[in-house]
């Protein structure tokens, strides 16, 4: 396992939350790659999406995720990360992947609005669509897949179960 980790997978399933507390335990900084890119343009990802559209927007996430600087890093990436094989390549080559992966009716659960998330899909695409497109792609770039089913105390601890057994 590299010395730093990044967590991808679905709006809800409790990347930043959990990566702040894997973080905090293995004594790690921690970056969410949406705040980046929410501090750079002072404004919400949803309005930098409105601003901008969904193409400008890769772009933006590509660029904010090609600047982070791994050194025992924990990096929350934004849920359409896996659009771009550049930047995953790039942080792949820098830090291991977790695939943090929930049940869809979780995840709904867990959002109330994903209209107000800078959630980025088609337009004539459902929420339920874009967790399915994205599934394979989550996978497909992972080093590791974790369940986020229950609680984030016992996804922290799938987590640091895994860095244990792996280190």
């Amino acid at each position: 396992m590299k010395k730093s980790i990044s967590l991808v997978g679905m709006a809800g399933v409790g990347k930043s939350s959990i990566g702040k507390k894997l973080a905090d335990h293995l004594g790690f900084s921690f970056i969410d790659s949406d705040l980046v890119i929410e501090t750079e343009y002072q404004e919400s990802l949803q309005q930098v999406l409105d601003r901008f559209g969904k193409n400008n927007f890769l772009k933006i996430e590509e660029k904010a995720l090609m600047s982070i600087e791994f050194n025992n890093t924990i990096l929350a990436t934004g849920g359409s990360a896996i659009f771009s094989e550049l930047a995953m390549n790039y942080i792949r080559s820098r830090s291991s992947i977790i695939f943090i992966e929930a049940p869809y009716n979780k995840i709904v659960e867990r959002v109330s609005n994903f209209s107000e998330r800078g959630f980025l899909k088609s337009s004539d695409q459902t929420i339920q669509e874009a967790f399915v497109e994205r599934q394979s792609l989550y996978k497909h770039f992972a080093d590791f897949e974790v369940e986020n089913d229950s609680s984030q105390e016992e996804c922290l601890k799938k987590i640091l179960d895994l860095i244990h057994q792996k280190l």
